[in-house]
């Protein structure tokens, strides 16, 4: 019987220390370098990014040229077509303008290699189609910046919630220390008769309360912890211990206000000023284009041969007169998108200018916040220490004392909670003030 207590037990044992060496010491800075190198939602934005990169390399065809090159091979027994393909073979005879043999030749063979060349010289809606594809790749770098920016906040958040979690293990295995040490007092208090049973099982019951409560914290710890790995993405998800301990941070009160140079605002400004180029690239669209052209050709009977060669160069202007109204509806669609863009923008930078002042007031309570927590928690300290004295002394009632013991728990477990709410107002205040 007693080997299938023990086989679990070193399991037990066995799967605690395997636990044991999965705590990794990690400090910020290392978590936001593997952020930064490895986030999805980092990659993600640069590749959205590169799409507009490449949209806008696309607009280099609005002064590049167009060279296609190609070999045709016919055979044909068409009079024009073996007409044709003779003339520019410069094959043609005397014998064949016989009337005979031009209305009913003989089978011709025909291969042209042809080099051609589309060079635009005026495209003017094509040049705001470029400018407004640039803005809209300099909107998404903006984008990307600001993707980085809000993701070391959210280091700053997850890796305080980390330290939060740590201190409220630490407290709890304080609290749990002194209920036990409170329990061995209850037990010889009830061996003396100066306590009735019921007394040691209050204290018990907070003892049991301490356990569940500590367990909590340590599940805490991995919950921060595995946010932590999903940030870096990790797919680890070792168990994380922070080098430096949850404290006030300090900052100065004069607190910067909203910048229009903040890199999202910034970024529905380009993307605005986007819209507003292609509204002025389709009222463009209504005007003419001019366009060179050029080929080189080489005809022969022979494949890939070139007995005989010619070549063409010109320039066309054309002009789309009328497409069915179908460039009046574009441009009232880009000019409506345009003006959508403006109302978002006021909108957007209105919504956050109201975030800010919200987090503003999220300091200042959490700041007066904290120093009333401080002085409760020295206070419920106090307290403890004398309700523990008396109780010693057989003074002090046991409920008064586990109650002493559990308001002196619940202050310190205020208070550092109270300093994760201050620093992180403060480090969202400072991520709104960005620029």
């Amino acid at each position: 019987m007693k080997k299938y207590i023990y086989i679990p037990l070193l399991l037990f044992v066995f799967t605690f220390s395997v636990r044991a060496q999965d705590v990794v010491p990690v400090t910020k800075a290392e978590v936001l370098s593997k952020v930064s190198d490895n986030n999805t939602s980092i990659k993600i934005s640069k590749e959205e990014f590169n799409r507009a990169k490449a949209d806008y390399r696309q607009t280099n065809a609005v002064f590049l040229p167009n060279i296609t090159a190609s070999h045709t091979g016919i055979s044909t027994t068409n009079p024009l077509m073996a007409f044709g393909s003779k003339l520019n073979q410069e094959i043609l005879t005397q014998a064949d303008f016989n009337p005979a043999l031009l209305n009913d030749p003989d089978q011709t063979q025909n291969f042209a290699t042809k080099l051609e060349i589309q060079q635009p010289l005026i495209n003017v809606d094509g040049i705001y189609q470029r400018k407004a594809a640039k803005s809209k790749m300099e909107a998404m770098s903006l984008q990307t910046q600001r993707t980085e920016d809000f993701l070391a906040f959210e280091v700053d958040k997850a890796y305080m919630q980390l330290q939060l979690a740590y201190k409220a293990v630490d407290v709890l295995e304080k609290a749990l220390e002194a209920a036990n040490e409170n329990k061995k007092l209850a037990d010889n208090s009830l061996k003396q008769g100066y306590l009735q049973r019921a007394d040691v099982l209050n204290v018990e019951v907070r003892v049991t309360e301490v356990k569940n409560q500590l367990q909590q914290a340590k599940s805490n710890v991995q919950n921060a912890s595995n946010y932590l790995s999903f940030l870096m993405n990790d797919e680890t998800y070792v168990v994380y211990k922070p080098s430096d301990s949850l404290t006030t941070l300090a900052h100065t009160m004069a607190v910067k206000s909203l910048s229009e140079n903040r890199s999202d605002i910034k970024a529905m400004q380009m993307a605005t000023q986007a819209y507003e180029t292609m509204n002025k690239a389709d009222k463009m669209a209504f005007l003419p284009r001019l366009n060179a052209f050029g080929s080189y050709e080489l005809y022969d009977d022979q494949i890939f041969q070139g007995g005989a060669n010619g070549y063409v160069i010109g320039a066309q202007l054309s002009w789309d007169v009328f497409q069915g109204s179908k460039r009046f509806g574009k441009a009232q669609k880009s000019k409506a998108e345009f003006e959508k863009s403006k109302l978002e923008y006021n909108q957007y930078v209105s919504k956050s200018k109201l975030e800010l002042n919200k987090a503003k007031r999220m300091l200042i309570d959490a700041e007066n916040k904290l120093n009333l927590s401080k002085l409760a928690l020295d206070q419920s300290e106090e307290s403890l220490r004398i309700r523990t004295n008396r109780f010693k002394e057989g003074l002090e009632k046991t409920s008064d004392l586990l109650m002493a013991e559990t308001q002196y728990a619940q202050k310190e477990l205020e208070y550092y909670q109270t300093i994760f709410e201050y620093n992180y107002a403060l480090a969202y205040v400072n991520f709104l003030t960005k620029e």
